[in-house]
């Protein structure tokens, strides 16, 4: 019979001016964000944009350089207020991408290492641990190792020592990377069916759109040690703040234009159209859009209503079972898309390297920016 856990303490998480800097290179760079009560939120970025140095911080495992992390009840760190409660007082919960489980100890002492290292008798008499192992389905566990068990297996046990003591924070460091495919999906449902029960107030860090997306409450796009976009995940879909956001949830295709005598151009991808799905005034402008939004076509559509196209060349195919990949190029921009396999668009399992196609992309699927150069690049 499952249980669940509740925590004590109501109110935000606060993370205010933090500064950390490794030598002369500023990792995280003046972060400011708060942690709603009962939210999962993500934080999502490319690898060295100060994600999980962010949370090193929040846990008390990396000293900031400058800032104020605070809980809803007490200050965690105040660099100017000479504050810096010490990782096993703060009640943060962490689990760890590579499980962290001791060997020498048995999956319950694992469970029980946070109620002993903060004294929790009553957590250890009234067998929290027991509770925690229920919540994810570990109870028949508890006397074994972790070498006896498998992958998925120790994440729940990582996830059980995080929840164990009832903590104000849990942190979770990449916790599904070193799973496969299919333990991934497994654990991920786990760990939101838990946050629905328990309503725990949880941090994730992770570079994967899709689990950001799955987990998330809100998801605070990361770069360069600070926040690009912070909202819910249908609204960072549906309107990216900026070139970097879009390109690094997916919409990789990018096509920059440039105005030239009434017209539009595009240099690199040597297109030249009257006028743009959407523009940011009559400046360079970058047009991004995912795979999911190109249509394929084996001559000239003409002309289609609400719809960017232009002539390709096909570069690479892919079979992925429903779906087909095709890699694309114009001028010497690549493009790509990812087109649901149907009686309509059978044709194209005879595809070949050099076959020159059609592309088109409605409207309301292009993202509009003043072009960046590399953004792209940065987010790949």
């Amino acid at each position: 019979m499952k249980t669940t856990v509740k925590t004590t303490v109501d109110g935000d998480f606060e993370i205010t001016g933090l500064v950390k800097k490794y030598g002369s290179n500023l990792v995280v760079d003046g972060l400011d964000i708060t942690i709603r009560r009962g939210e999962i939120l993500v934080l999502l970025g490319s690898s060295g944009c100060g994600k999980t140095t962010t949370l090193r911080c929040l846990a008390g495992l990396e000293t900031p350089d400058g800032g104020v992390i605070a809980a809803p009840d007490r200050p965690l760190f105040d660099k100017a207020g000479g504050v810096d409660v010490p990782t096993h007082k703060r009640n943060i919960g962490m689990v760890f991408q590579s499980y962290a489980l001791w060997p020498h100890m048995t999956v319950r002492k694992n469970i029980e290492y946070p109620l002993r290292v903060r004294r929790n008798k009553a957590g250890l008499a009234e067998d929290w641990a027991l509770r925690a192992a229920e919540m994810v389905s570990c109870e028949g566990l508890l006397d074994r190792y972790p070498a006896q068990l498998s992958g998925g297996q120790q994440q729940r046990v990582a996830l059980a020592r995080g929840l164990v003591s009832r903590p104000d924070l849990v942190l979770f460091d990449e916790p599904l990377s070193n799973l496969d495919a299919k333990l991934r999906a497994d654990v991920r449902s786990q760990i939101r069916e838990l946050h629905q029960d328990l309503g725990f107030t949880g941090v994730l860090v992770t570079h994967d759109q899709e689990e950001a997306f799955a987990l998330a409450d809100r998801v605070a796009v990361m770069r360069n040690g600070r926040i690009e976009q912070c909202a819910a995940p249908a609204e960072i879909f549906r309107a990216p703040a900026s070139e970097y956001v879009a390109a690094f949830i997916g919409m990789a295709n990018r096509l920059r234009f440039v105005p030239a005598g009434g017209a539009w151009t595009s240099p690199e991808a040597q297109l030249s159209v009257p006028t743009l799905p959407a523009t940011v005034g009559e400046v360079p402008t970058a047009l991004l859009f995912g795979p999911g939004d190109v249509r394929l076509f084996a001559g000239d559509p003409g002309a289609l209503p609400g719809t960017l196209a232009f002539p390709v060349a096909v570069s690479t195919v892919e079979f992925g079972g429903k779906t087909l990949s095709v890699g694309l190029r114009t001028g010497e921009v690549r493009l790509h898309a990812r087109v649901e396999l149907s009686p309509e668009t059978t044709w194209m399992l005879d595809l070949q390297p050099g076959k020159q196609v059609w592309a088109g992309v409605p409207h309301h699927a292009v993202h509009a920016f003043a072009a960046e150069e590399g953004a792209v690049g940065e987010a790949a």
